[in-house]
């Protein structure tokens, strides 16, 4: 984490590139303070907390966190991002919630924001039962209304590989092939359970610890789809990046499937891995660190390794 004082394009020079990209040091940090100006806040000694598809600070000024998205193409999102966060907080499921006072979302020349209250400090880390109790709740709320969009796991995938012009034209034909032939294998699915509101990207990381126990946030991939889609990240996360086996098994224990055992389980870990390849093509220009993981993570599925580890992207 980056220091909490000194001005923030100070912060953002620290952690963000500085070639020209959406995410470079002085765009972000004049998106920064733009968004905290529509919004009524004092963007100073903000700490930059992550920096891939978005870039998320938290401010100094205030117990308040906000959230810059980098994708053009996928801005859109971000009115749904509000709208489940609403549904959420209307049925007390434990999520991050809205900054009150602040018509949401936030645009700035050409940026798109969200504003949130901060979590409060404190609490046990989140485990693979916090996931289970909360994925179970999600999944078994009344339908959502008509602004829930279908799940289309492949849809910013293709957004992405469409954004992509830092990459050589081979790398481009991979990708673009590689998501063919995911599309092609997810369409032939034919799944168990009835669809219900997902979150979409439901990993340990995007649950917060809180005094009050687990909080889940990043709503960018909410949907209206299969819940066999929310069991899938953790059981990656265990193959990719090592997360330890009793994780997952606490998660089957607590929400009662364990989606392995499904025959669909290999395209949905297809899906996964190629989201998690492309999830940074937007910000290649600007972040240069994540280039060597992310040709790392190509490498593996061109080549068939599937017991390969992967590194997060910082």
């Amino acid at each position: 984490m980056l220091p909490t004082s000194g001005s923030p394009s100070d912060t953002v020079r620290s952690s963000a590139g500085s070639d020209g990209g959406p995410f470079s040091g002085e765009r972000l940090t004049e998106a920064l303070a733009g968004v905290c100006a529509a919004a009524g806040l004092d963007p100073v000694g903000a700490t930059l907390i992550k920096c891939t598809a978005n870039a998320v600070f938290r401010l100094a000024s205030a117990p308040v966190v906000v959230r810059i998205g980098a994708s053009t193409a996928l801005r859109h999102r971000v009115e749904k991002v509000v709208k489940v966060a609403t549904w959420l907080a209307e049925h007390d499921v434990p999520a991050v919630r809205l900054l009150p006072g602040v018509a949401q979302p936030v645009q700035y020349d050409g940026y798109v924001a969200t504003v949130w209250e901060a979590v409060p400090a404190g609490g046990k880390r989140p485990r693979g039962r916090d996931l289970g109790k909360l994925l179970r709740r999600i999944h078994d709320l009344p339908q959502p209304a008509s602004w829930l969009p279908p799940w289309q796991p492949l849809a910013d995938v293709r957004a992405r590989i469409g954004e992509a012009t830092d990459l050589d034209p081979a790398d481009l034909a991979f990708l673009q092939d590689r998501y063919d032939d995911v599309a092609d294998q997810l369409s032939r699915l034919d799944f168990p359970s009835p669809p219900s509101l997902v979150h979409g990207d439901a990993h340990l990381g995007n649950l917060i610890p809180s005094p009050a126990g687990s909080v889940v946030c990043d709503f960018d991939s909410s949907s209206y789809g299969p819940p066999e889609w929310d069991l899938t990240p953790l059981a990656v996360g265990v193959v990719r990046f090592g997360e330890p086996a009793g994780r997952y098994r606490e998660l089957v224990r607590t929400y009662g499937m364990d989606v392995t055992r499904w025959s669909g389980f290999a395209v949905l870990r297809a899906v996964r891995e190629l989201k998690l390849i492309t999830s940074v093509l937007p910000i290649i220009g600007s972040r240069p660190g994540v280039r060597a993981e992310l040709f790392r993570r190509m490498a593996d599925v061109r080549s068939g390794n599937t017991l390969a580890r992967w590194a997060r992207y910082t």
